[in-house]
């Protein structure tokens, strides 16, 4: 199932996509899942296709993707791989912080090199005992002549095994500051952190930063802007990407559990034709197509400037998350046996969901959110 109206552009480009990730990622996904890695020549496959920064302007080396289309793109590489699809938005939310915050020397130092693939990014916001409060960072910055001294420690940070910059949001003088670190740098070092329940092949690492010393022209934008400006407009984009990468998820689920149902035989009929079996196939298809809608809605918010684009990507976020996780669990269920075995994609679907449900912003934070902007819609 697709959207309908969408444009040949769209139409064409999503074809594309599709039949990316079928030949290219979807044969390595439970390898990627169980090895907790991700292979070098599928960031370079990425490149070369133009999907690593593909939100970058043009003009400054990306592939100026509207949002609509960056959307389709997510949902591909989540129905075939998680990891993917989370590699990919992370190198995006540091290359648009570049293209948007960056001096002409630091884009001209990484950018190109991150739509290129020569650089991998790190996007080192969460802390041991910071999550969704991102202002209540514990990382320092204290100025020292032209230099800045970082101190602090950061965790569940998506690829920190093989990134080679960072960028590292900590506190300078009071104010939420942005920082870019490479990975070289005296005093940075990474520890990895392995078994995770989902999205096994995102590298992630815990980051110390021992009197790490980098030049004061590393700050990105200025002090002050850390929270406000580059975590929140990257995270918006890493949100979408979530959003429908969801709706990606729950279409896997739905197309496996289809297939499965159609050809498993129980009580002499195929279970595709038992009564409790067609509702979950119902729910998943319904809820995962009202999912892509709202998805879709979000893109063409942003794409118009709509001021409510923000909302519209956290109900986005929020309700695909959820749907992902309920058709995973459909999917599981209809395998019955079959659906907890290791070679079993169903099951990987059911631990990626869960993890969709918690980053770039929990479901909690999403209701918190969105409450709030219903009320203020409400009395206006």
């Amino acid at each position: 199932m697709t959207l309908t109206h969408l444009t040949k552009h769209q139409s064409d480009r999503l074809g594309g996509f599709r039949a990316f990730a079928d030949e290219h990622l979807a044969p390595l996904a439970d390898g990627f899942d169980a090895e907790q890695t991700l292979s070098p020549e599928v960031v370079a496959l990425l490149a070369e296709r133009g999907y690593l920064g593909a939100t970058v302007p043009e003009a400054l080396g990306g592939a100026g993707m509207p949002m609509v289309e960056y959307g389709l793109l997510s949902e591909q590489l989540g129905r075939a791989c998680q990891t993917v699809r989370n590699f990919v938005a992370c190198q995006d939310m540091v290359a648009l912080s570049l293209a948007r915050w960056g001096t002409p020397e630091q884009r001209d130092r990484w950018l190109g090199r991150i739509v290129s693939g020569e650089v991998t990014a790190a996007f080192a916001l969460t802390e041991p005992g910071v999550g969704s409060d991102a202002k209540a960072v514990a990382t320092t910055a204290t100025r020292d002549g032209e230099e800045i001294v970082l101190r602090g420690a950061k965790k569940w940070i998506s690829f920190a095994q093989t990134a080679d910059l960072f960028l590292v949001f900590a506190s300078l003088e009071g104010q939420h500051t942005a920082f870019l670190v490479e990975r070289n740098t005296p005093g940075l070092s990474v520890e990895p952190v392995r078994g995770l329940m989902g999205l096994r092949g995102s590298l992630l690492g815990r980051i110390t930063l021992d009197d790490c010393r980098i030049p004061s022209a590393r700050l990105l934008g200025r002090a002050g802007m850390g929270l406000a400006f580059v975590a929140s407009n990257a995270l918006d984009l890493g949100r979408y990407s979530t959003a429908w990468g969801a709706v990606g998820l729950a279409q896997a689920c739905l197309e496996e559990s289809a297939r499965y149902a159609g050809r498993r035989v129980q009580y002499g009929t195929e279970i595709a034709n038992h009564q409790l079996v067609q509702q979950m196939l119902a729910d998943m298809a319904t809820d995962t197509m009202a999912a892509r809608l709202l998805c879709h809605h979000a893109g063409v918010s942003v794409e118009q400037g709509d001021p409510d684009a923000v909302h519209h990507t956290l109900m986005a976020k929020y309700r695909s998350s959820t749907v992902a996780v309920r058709a995973a669990d459909h999917a599981v269920q209809i395998h019955g046996a079959q659906g907890i075995g290791a070679e079993a994609p169903v099951q990987r679907y059911y631990r990626d969901a869960k993890v969709l449900e918690i980053i770039e912003g929990t479901s909690q934070i999403q209701q918190t959110l969105l409450s709030a902007y219903a009320m203020k819609a409400a009395r206006s």
